[in-house]
Order: C-alpha cells, then structure tokens, then sequence
C-alpha cells in the first residue's frame, strides 16, 4: 500500500476517508499519497488558527529564531528535498537541487527581516490639536493567512508564503498544489521540528473547488495565491474585503541588441527557456533579436537547444523532463503546431522524448499574433522574432497582458538605462534573462502579472497592520 502522508492541523496528523494518490509525471508511478481535506476540515484550521491569532503572536525573536532552526535543518537535508520535489513534479533533480537551495536564502531572509520589523513615531505636536500627546505606530500581524501555493517550486514558493507569514506572526493555513503535495508537508513537519508551536502552520491538501472555502472564509484575513491570472483575479472578485496577494502569469520577453555578448546571451536564453521545462512564471518566452545579428543568434541558440539532455528528471544529467501531466504536453505541442501552420519555422528541438515528453522547441518568425507570444505557454517553447530599431523591440516587448519581468542584452549603458525607463515590467534585468530571481528582492509584476511583492521583507510588509497608538502625556 502507498505510504499516506497526513495533513498537519494543530499539531496532529489527519486522516480523511478520500486520498490522492500523488503519481511521477515521467513515469506515472505513485510516489505517495495525502488526504482530501474538505470544507469542514478547512473550517477547523481556521479556527485553530484564529485561536493563535487572538492569543498574540509568538515574541519576534522567537518567530525569528524558528526560521533560523528551519534554515539548518534543511540545509542538512537538501538532498532529500531535492528529491521529494522531482518526485512528485519531475523537475530534474539538478534543478530541484537549486530551488532546495534557493529556499535558504527565503527562511533565513525571513528571519532576519523577522528581527527588524519597526513602527513609527508620529509628531503629534505639529498640530496645535496634538500638544502633549506622544503617537506612533505599531505594525501588527493582519491576522490568518490562507496560502495556496502552485505545482512548479513545491519548496521555495510554500516557503515564500511561509516564512514571512511566521516572520510576521501570522498563522497560516495552507492550501498546497494537488499535483505536488508531498514536499509542502515535509517543510511542514520540519517547522515544527524547528520549534513552530502546533496550530501556526497548518496544512491541508484540498481540491480547488474546496479550496475557494477559504477565499471566502470570513475569519481569513489575507490570501496569497500563486498560479494562473485566470484563477487569481477570480479570488480577487470574491475576496473584495480581504487583503489578496497575487502572484500571476507572464510571457516573459528579452531584446537582443547589436552589440550584446551573444554566447552569453544564447547560454542564459536556453537556461531560462527551458529550465523545469518552461514551467516558470517567468520562463523566457519571447526573444526579440536584432536583425543584424538574429541569424547568427539563431545557430548559436539552436545548437545549444540540440545539447539538452530530455529524459528521466532523477537522472543527474538530465536537463529537460516531463510537464506536469499530459493534457499539458498535449496541449503545449498543439500550441506549437498551430504555430508552424500559422508560418513559424522550427528552429531546434521538437517532437516527443522518452516517455513521451515534449522535447525543446525552438520557434523562430513568430509572430506576436501567435499564441505562442501572446500567451504564456508554460511549457519548453521559446520563440525568435527580428526587429530593425529599439523602439519596436520595446512597444513589442510591452504589448502583452502580462508585465512581471523582461530582460535586455546591450554593451551600450544608455541603451540599457533607455530600456529599464521603457519596459513596462515589474523587475527589467540587463544582460540576465528574466528567468534570474534573488529571493530576497521585491517580486511581482503589473497588469495579469498580479498585484503584489513577494521577497520576505516586502511580502512581510503586506502581512502586517498600521495600528496608531496615542498616549496623553
């Protein structure tokens, strides 16, 4: 029989009649098994941690020092990590290895942001009205935090809503991805190793449907969601009195300019294209490249698109594996053809691996018309298209929905001081794809990229209440 894992609630493992079995991508083998949780379990985390919150948080060198624990403790298991996310997501383990690393940099972020939370003093005695009153501001946590986390980083993206809910004294209850469970409870169980208190952190595998119980939870103070724009507006409509933190799609474009190092640029596009298979928010999608230079890109791009390694993601060499189910690879590879009947040629790449996984593929005349430019695909898909002067490259770059990061290679300073003006993204990187993140800085974008800043010290800032306190002397 599969091993279950329990959901978290207060402390104790809980079971439910109905469980999902949680199956590999690659192969389809069952790597493990959760509970269903249902509405009334929702509503029963919810209480749980309403009562943590009206008892006060935890003191902020205690939250502080939980994340600090938390912090070695993976350190000393980032391999076992590592593994639990290709599992259950068959992102390849190289990969895998990098976000267990990059999730850290986010707990140990959050714990020092943890110690450095301030209020404000407030000049009451610049009005008349205000003579002898002392005033400040107090920042004070918002309250419960329902988290839903997505398939993609099932470690790093639970440990970005996490962290800084613990950092801030905010309970949570988490709602993770179905496909990818496991890892979110295995951080989970490790908080409480590193001394989180039972009921801070409680985690419950739901359907989406069942899930949308929380979003109008009236005991929720805060959601954060990270997934399609689709979904998330959708939460946003019917959470209109909470605050809702969203973390959306992108179609993530670069401009190529003349003078740009072009081995670099063709080595970061392949890595940022199809890394995780494309499966990024901010997966280079689009590549806008100079005419002049765009022939030689293409060779030096498809090249290296004709070395990535496709196949099983536990194998260390491995650069490219499956999608997150086949509707998915079904529906990436129509996408690429509809796009070669529509007049783009395929480059490098394409067609099915081992175990039918879709291989890389490499687009070039695209066409922003294409649905394969004007929507994010969210699969091992990256398209070339030429254009003659930096203008176009721009209004091209920002004609899109989407605006959470883009990217530009130039060895000009003003072009690339021009280009971060222009670009109308929530982060613009100069010779770096926009696939390059730190986890410490303010991430999000405008437009359907969502509405907020993840990074622990500014998602901290979302997690906390203004509270003015004035003392007659």
């Amino acid at each position: 029989m599969t091993d279950l894992t329990p959901a978290l609630l207060d402390g104790e493992d809980v079971t439910t009649d109905e469980v999902l079995e949680v199956r590999s991508p690659y192969d389809g083998t069952v790597v493990g098994a959760v509970p269903v949780g249902s509405a009334a379990l929702l509503d029963r985390a919810v209480a749980v941690a309403v009562a943590r919150h009206r008892a006060g948080p935890l003191p902020a060198h205690e939250r502080a020092a939980v994340l600090d624990r938390a912090a070695r403790l993976l350190m000393e298991r980032l391999d076992e990590f590592a593994r639990s996310i290709t599992a259950e997501s068959a992102k390849p383990l190289s990969t895998a290895r990098t976000e267990a690393t990059r999730a850290l940099d986010t707990l140990r972020f959050s714990a020092a942001a943890a110690r450095t939370v301030t209020g404000e003093m407030v000049a009451m005695d610049a009005s008349e009205n205000g003579v002898g009153k002392v005033g400040y501001v107090m920042r004070v946590p918002i309250g419960v935090v329902a988290a839903i986390s997505p398939f993609n980083f099932p470690l790093n993206l639970v440990c970005h809503k996490i962290a800084p809910a613990v950092a801030a004294g905010c309970p949570v209850v988490l709602k993770p991805a179905s496909s990818t469970p496991l890892t979110a409870l295995r951080i989970a169980r490790l908080f409480e190793e590193a001394g989180l208190p039972p009921g801070w952190l409680n985690v419950i595998p739901a359907s989406g449907k069942v899930a949308s119980h929380l979003v109008t939870h009236e005991d929720v103070a805060m959601i954060t969601f990270t997934g399609s724009p689709e979904v998330g507006w959708d939460i946003r409509a019917n959470a209109p009195r909470k605050r809702v933190g969203l973390e959306l799609g992108n179609n993530a474009p670069v401009i190529i300019q003349p003078d740009a190092d072009l081995e670099r640029a063709a080595e970061r596009i392949v890595a940022g294209g199809y890394g995780f298979a494309g499966q990024s928010c901010i997966s280079v999608q689009r590549v806008y490249a100079h005419r002049s230079i765009k022939e030689q890109l293409r060779e030096l791009l498809a090249e290296k698109v004709d070395e990535l390694v496709v196949g099983d993601p536990m194998d260390p060499d491995t650069d490219v594996s499956a999608l997150i189910s086949t509707g998915e690879t079904d529906r990436v590879a129509g996408w690429i053809d509809e796009a070669l009947d529509e007049g783009a040629q395929l480059a490098a790449g394409g067609g099915r691996g081992p175990r039918d996984v879709l291989c890389p593929a490499l687009l070039d005349g695209v066409e922003r018309s294409m649905k394969v430019s004007h929507t994010e695909v969210f699969g091992p898909v990256v398209g070339l298209t030429a254009y003659d002067d930096l203008d176009t490259a721009i209004e091209w770059a920002n004609d899109t929905r989407y605006g959470l990061q883009a990217g530009i290679f130039t060895g000009d300073l003003a072009t690339a001081l021009e280009a971060v003006q222009r670009l109308d993204f929530g982060g613009v990187l100069v010779n770096e794809v926009p696939t390059w993140r730190a986890d410490q800085q303010p991430y999000g974008g405008v437009r359907d990229s969502g509405n907020t800043r993840e990074g622990p010290a500014y998602a901290i800032d979302e997690l906390l209440e203004r509270r003015m306190v004035v003392l007659q002397g």
